[in-house]
């Protein structure tokens, strides 16, 4: 999305140097995020020598316009990444708080870190990145030196790695905190997003056990996709395919992938597992699942992959 609104900008000769980002076998483990393709610096246009000028004679109809194609590409189901309004708005507010840097500010292939970082987001395609050097953005974010930050909203966590205080800064480093870090409303499960998962703050998670080659699959997934923004911050949704890798985890919860799809809940702070019972995976059913447990009425449920007490003859 950053080269789309680069582009977008950049027609209307505007050159934006800074932008505001935004196991189930029995552990955790690490994860890696991957690089977007990052900048298109280059264009048609002519070079910008008054960035405040250009962004003043910019027809707020046009602004609107881009901003609502950036809104429809980053909306997942119910969920929106921005909104059309809010993003108008924050450009209007760049002028007006004066915010383009000054070249001294602006990030450049000596700026420690920055040709890594670079290269790292080209590894991470799927992911939204932008370089900011204002430094009243950074206090807002807590942020006193060169750092990599990630936010996410699947459980409202910023991690941020501080490039000072790493012994080697390597694109190939940069892309693996990038990846281990990243968790989305529906992240799908394998041993490098487990580390996310598993070091996260939210030790609640929603399974969704499915093989991947089903004719629901992209129905079910993205109905729980849709759901999970109810319960940010109280579950992470997660998306376990039926295949060899997973097969410990499957087991874990008494499952095989001939059981498939099913939907089960994993409590980090108990260490306690279930299995919703089968039947139809709805929207409303797996919502009072969810519920079930924050109410406290799993407790005393059968755990997932208990075997039956033996009764005596």
């Amino acid at each position: 999305m950053t080269e789309l609104l680069i582009s977008k900008l950049q027609k209307h000769g505007i050159a934006i140097m800074n932008m505001r980002g935004q196991g189930y076998d029995n552990g955790p483990i690490g994860r890696p995020r991957k690089k977007r393709s990052l900048f298109g610096y280059e264009g048609e246009d002519e070079p910008v020598t008054d960035p405040q000028q250009k962004f003043e004679d910019m027809d707020t109809v046009v602004l609107t316009r881009d901003s609502a194609t950036l809104e429809r590409a980053l909306t997942y189901g119910d969920s929106r990444d921005i909104d059309t309004k809010e993003l108008c708005n924050e450009f209007k507010a760049l002028l007006s708080r004066h915010l383009f840097p000054s070249l001294s500010q602006t990030p450049s292939e000596e700026t420690l870190g920055y040709k890594e970082f670079v290269e790292a987001a080209k590894t991470v395609k799927h992911i939204p990145v932008a370089l900011c050097s204002d430094k009243e953005a950074w206090a807002k974010l807590s942020i006193v030196s060169d750092t990599i930050a990630i936010f996410r909203k699947a459980d409202n966590h910023q991690d941020n790695l501080q490039l000072s205080e790493t012994k080697k800064v390597e694109a190939d480093g940069l892309a693996r905190f990038i990846t281990m870090n990243e968790l989305r409303y529906i992240t799908e499960y394998n041993q490098v997003t487990a580390v996310g998962l598993f070091q996260s703050e939210v030790k609640a998670h929603l399974l969704l056990f499915i093989n991947r080659g089903s004719g629901d699959y992209k129905e079910l997934k993205d109905r729980l996709g849709a759901l999970a923004p109810e319960f940010v911050g109280e579950f992470l949704f997660v998306l376990v395919h039926g295949v060899k890798s997973n097969e410990k985890s499957l087991g874990y919860f008494g499952l095989t992938s001939r059981d498939l799809p099913r939907v089960g809940i994993y409590d980090g702070d108990s260490d306690m597992k279930w299995l919703m019972p089968e039947g139809e995976i709805s929207t409303e059913r797996v919502r009072e699942f969810c519920q079930s447990l924050i109410l406290g009425n799993l407790k005393e449920v059968k755990q997932a992959g208990e075997p039956d007490p033996k009764t005596e003859l």
